[in-house]
């Protein structure tokens, strides 16, 4: 079986280190290229990394990301160009830059997704059920906790469960969001969605959903105890994602979730 050449950007980072660990796993892809924001003398996975240009892409199938909305939009220019494929694991995008995304979409093949694991995916779906079920009468938010060198607040994974509520009342997602609080032991419901970010220790990920309507509660939570259920998902997307005509898809279309 011909195996899928792999380009890897920022893969000095936490999520690059470990593609690159799951990659030797994976009899399915070989890495043809990595990628920094500087170029490096050492060589990692029989490799010097590079800055983004095309030569760093030219001999790849598919271009795995994780890092930064402005590197993302560096190699998204790279890509359409060279015509290769982009799984984009980014995550504090805003919504003019989605958008964006969805320009790029139109030339070749993006899989995005602010979570690349299956559970996750699931809990959004559930969490769409949910919110269309329970319907006016149930308050919700987002709470999330993440190692305490995660930067941006609220997590791209706690976005995607506050969309999966907006889906489920059937609005415009960004015309829900409420505040956005950082280490707050309690935060409160409102009729918008509001989001509580904890950062502390090497927590990898905790995500909880609730609603409310005053008399009763429901909770629906996911936690990951392996960064390797991330990269394994990306695989699995870039995988899928070879053999899709130019669009934006996400870990939903691969799970086929209607």
């Amino acid at each position: 079986m011909k195996k899928i050449n792999l380009a890897i950007t920022g893969c000095m980072g936490r999520m690059g280190q470990q593609i690159i660990k799951s990659v030797k796993l994976n009899k399915s892809f070989k890495i043809v290229s990595l990628t920094e924001n500087k170029s490096m003398n050492k060589k990692i996975s029989g490799h010097k990394p590079s800055v983004n240009n095309e030569f760093a892409f030219k001999k790849t199938d598919i271009i795995i990301d994780f890092t930064i909305p402005k590197c993302t939009f560096e190699v998204l220019k790279i890509a359409s160009k060279l015509k290769k494929r982009v799984v984009i694991g980014t995550t504090g995008f805003t919504k003019s830059e989605e958008k964006l995304i969805q320009n790029f979409s139109k030339k070749i093949p993006i899989l995005k997704a602010g979570n690349m694991s299956l559970g996750i995916n699931l809990l959004m779906y559930l969490t769409e059920i949910a919110s269309s079920s329970l319907g006016k009468n149930f308050l919700s938010k987002v709470f999330e906790i993440h190692h305490k060198h995660k930067k941006d607040y609220p997590s791209g994974t706690a976005l995607m469960l506050g969309k999966g509520i907006a889906v489920g009342k059937n609005k415009n997602f960004y015309n829900l969001i409420g505040k956005k609080y950082l280490n707050k032991k309690n935060f409160p419901y409102s009729k918008k969605i509001n989001f509580n970010s904890l950062r502390k220790g090497e927590i990898i990920g905790e995500h909880e959903v609730k609603f409310s309507s005053g008399k009763e509660i429901i909770t629906l939570n996911h936690e990951a105890f392996d960064r390797a259920l991330y990269s394994e998902g990306a695989l699995s997307a870039a995988k899928w994602l070879m053999k899709k005509k130019p669009g934006l898809y996400s870990m939903r279309d691969m799970m086929n979730f209607k």
